[in-house]
């Protein structure tokens, strides 16, 4: 399948796009999470480049994208914001489908809850990365349905997110990329996930600059979580053994994301890694799904408005 690379501006960032697939078919656009690059997605863009239009890109400060030196650069509006770039260089005005793994579902969700992009986004695809301001409320006993399970669940999910407090730690956390945890990357991805994976040669950068989204992000909304509603169609895939993201925080939901579907899968937090077959199917499910609903609404409208 022919690949196009572009580059997009994102208000002085240049970020780098890959795109493959029909240009008539319905667009999906992936978003990656840390300390990756749109190389996550490879096995997974083959999957589906024969019926969708597939477009990924390497979000501020990974792979051959631009990596601004402020913190602030990094923020959640900020990400969101290179999302809408990207999506209006590639589809233009036409809806498209969203997926995204770890701080890209994360990113996504900021996209996924702001008003400016209603009806830009035809659906939601969240793997392994909560809503910060939902993550938050619902520590905080906000949830409808907070009870004692409720509670058990966030002490276990923040032991699960060890590594937050860890990536806060100043020179340490950078010292510990640079002596050898870059180079042990695709080791460690061996050991705790079972995933055989290629030596990334920007994989230090993406460490190092990749930082910058836990210490401009993390604090900030656990101090000030917002109402945020999806006004999107959203999927749930679940890896039932994520050693980073519990399950418990794609429950509870409901006032925030209204009904939404879910897909949980015997796996770990790199599941796009280690299954793309299953992860490609459960894509391709809910955005078939998604476009038979819109054809159906679309119809009756027609009919109507006839």
């Amino acid at each position: 399948m022919i690949r196009d690379v572009l580059a997009v501006d994102a208000d002085g960032v240049q970020l780098v796009v890959y795109v493959s697939g029909p240009r008539d078919a319905p667009p999906v656009v992936l978003v990656h999470g840390y300390p990756d690059s749109a190389a996550v997605w490879e096995r997974i863009r083959a999957l589906l480049e024969s019926r969708f239009r597939v477009i990924a890109y390497d979000v501020r400060g990974a792979g051959a994208s631009d990596a601004p030196r402020d913190r602030a650069s990094y923020r959640l509006e900020r990400l969101a914001a290179d999302l809408q770039a990207v999506a209006r260089a590639t589809c233009g005005a036409r809806p498209f489908h969203l997926v995204g793994h770890d701080w890209g579902s994360i990113q996504c969700w900021e996209a996924a809850t702001d008003e400016a992009l209603r009806g830009s986004i035809a659906s939601f695809t969240s793997i392994s990365g909560p809503c910060l301001d939902h993550a938050s409320l619902g520590l905080r006993g906000d949830r409808a349905q907070h009870d004692a399970r409720a509670f058990g669940a966030g002490i276990r999910q923040m032991l699960k997110s060890w590594y937050i407090v860890f990536f806060h730690l100043p020179i340490l956390s950078e010292l510990v990329w640079r002596l050898g945890g870059a180079y042990g990357w695709p080791l460690w991805l061996r050991v705790t996930e079972r995933v055989r994976s290629a030596r990334d040669p920007a994989q230090l950068r993406n460490a190092l600059n990749g930082l910058q989204l836990y210490r401009a992000n993390i604090i900030d909304r656990l101090r000030r979580p917002r109402a945020r509603r999806a006004h999107a169609p959203v999927h749930f895939i679940v890896p039932l053994r994520d050693r980073y993201v519990g399950r418990a925080l794609t429950l509870g939901l409901e006032a925030w994301i209204g009904p939404h579907s879910r897909d949980e899968i015997d796996g770990g937090h790199w599941i796009v890694l280690r299954d793309p077959a299953r992860v490609a199917a459960s894509i391709e499910g809910f955005i078939d799904a998604c476009e038979a609903s819109l054809q159906t609404i679309g119809s009756v409208r027609k009919n109507i408005v006839g």
